[in-house]
């Protein structure tokens, strides 16, 4: 039986992949599988992962014929996924040796649906360490308690899929998709649903994922359209909390987080390309026109400043409509599968959309 399926997609990473790949190995154990998604790389990620797939104990080598997206290629690994444990990795990211063995040991000691780990960021040569906003290490806790409060950054606030490990369970019950087209933020939405409908998560202090940042390719340097997928991801993430039974008590929190992002966005426009800045512009105004109004009229009040100086001024604008959902080439875009997909954002893909350049607010925590 398969212990652990580690889902890595990879998209024009030839610089990177080898940490990566090499940190796998130091990872192998023959209960473990390795899925090496390529979302149809062009540069030489094909032949780096064929060499890795015939050499790494445990590694499987899945192709998409299409660059589909992060979100997707997430999607097409957990549906070759075996393991009792799913946890993931970005293709531009690397690993602690024996950190997923101390996963496991870790998440069958606690025996909850998902455990989430502290992170160390990685940029050029500095180091930090970013810890999970989960004060209560190593117990049993409720998700949904983890949601507020609406002022503070929460653990929905870090939504880093690689910073954890997952019980198959959730796969079974479909928490562990990630929405189809997103180009970036696709991780919000994702977070969300796994803290309102898992029934049980930890936090350890567990240090083993180095993430790299300020790759050159990433969306966050690029500033173009993809960014604005944020839209709606977060319409998401308000439709969806919105028909919770506890709704009254989550919107806020959703709400807030929504405009932190969009003051976020707009506060530093000049980094997207000027259609991007217009279309920013009359598309944060239509998301804030769509959001609950007594609710964001209350969370404006809370923020106060600069921050519902700019949102206030947004509302007034004239609003886009909400972006269209994206239809997948060849079927009705009802569900994951090989070479069907979606960009993302939040953790990496370079400027075509999956790993190494999706590195953007969409997904890094913002301050509620």
């Amino acid at each position: 039986m398969v212990k652990l399926s580690v889902v890595v997609p990879f998209f024009n990473v030839q610089t990177y992949a080898p940490d990566t790949l090499t940190s796998l190995r130091a990872n192998a154990r023959e209960d473990f599988e390795f899925l090496l998604v390529d979302d149809c790389s062009s540069d030489g990620t094909p032949e780096i992962l064929e060499r890795a797939a015939r050499e790494i104990p445990g590694a499987v080598l899945i192709r998409h014929e299409h660059n589909e997206g992060l979100a997707t290629a997430r999607n097409t690994g957990l549906d070759a996924a075996r393991g009792e444990y799913v946890a993931f990795l970005d293709g531009d990211d690397w690993l602690a040796p024996g950190y997923y063995a101390r996963l496991v040991d870790a998440a069958e000691s606690l025996r909850v649906d998902f455990l989430r780990t502290d992170h160390v960021t990685v940029t050029g040569r500095n180091r930090a360490v970013r810890r999970a906003p989960v004060p209560r290490r190593g117990e049993a806790l409720n998700p949904r308690d983890a949601i507020l409060p609406s002022h503070r950054t929460t653990s929905v606030d870090y939504p880093y899929a690689w910073a954890g490990i997952y019980h198959r369970r959730l796969l079974d019950r479909g928490l562990l998709h990630f929405p189809h087209g997103l180009r970036t933020a696709e991780d919000r939405p994702w977070i969300w649903k796994l803290h309102r409908e898992a029934e049980s998560f930890a936090a350890v202090g567990e240090l083993g994922v180095f993430y790299r940042r300020g790759v050159a390719t990433s969306l966050t340097q690029i500033g173009d359209v993809r960014q604005l997928d944020f839209i709606r991801a977060f319409d998401q993430v308000i439709e969806e909390t919105a028909k919770d039974a506890d709704a009254d008590l989550l919107l806020p929190k959703a709400v807030r987080t929504y405009c932190a992002v969009i003051f976020h966005h707009n506060s530093s426009i000049e980094r997207f390309e000027p259609e991007v800045a217009r279309q920013l512009k009359a598309m944060s105004a239509g998301a804030l026109r769509r959001m609950p109004q007594d609710v964001l009229d209350e969370a404006l009040t809370a923020m106060g400043g600069d921050r519902a100086t700019l949102l206030r001024r947004l509302r007034r604008r004239r609003p886009a409509p909400p972006p269209p959902a994206p239809v997948r080439t060849g079927d009705t875009g009802s569900g994951p599968g090989t070479a069907s997909g979606a960009p993302a954002a939040s953790d990496s893909g370079t400027a075509s959309g999956s790993p190494a350049a999706t590195r953007s607010a969409g997904s890094a925590e913002v301050a509620a």
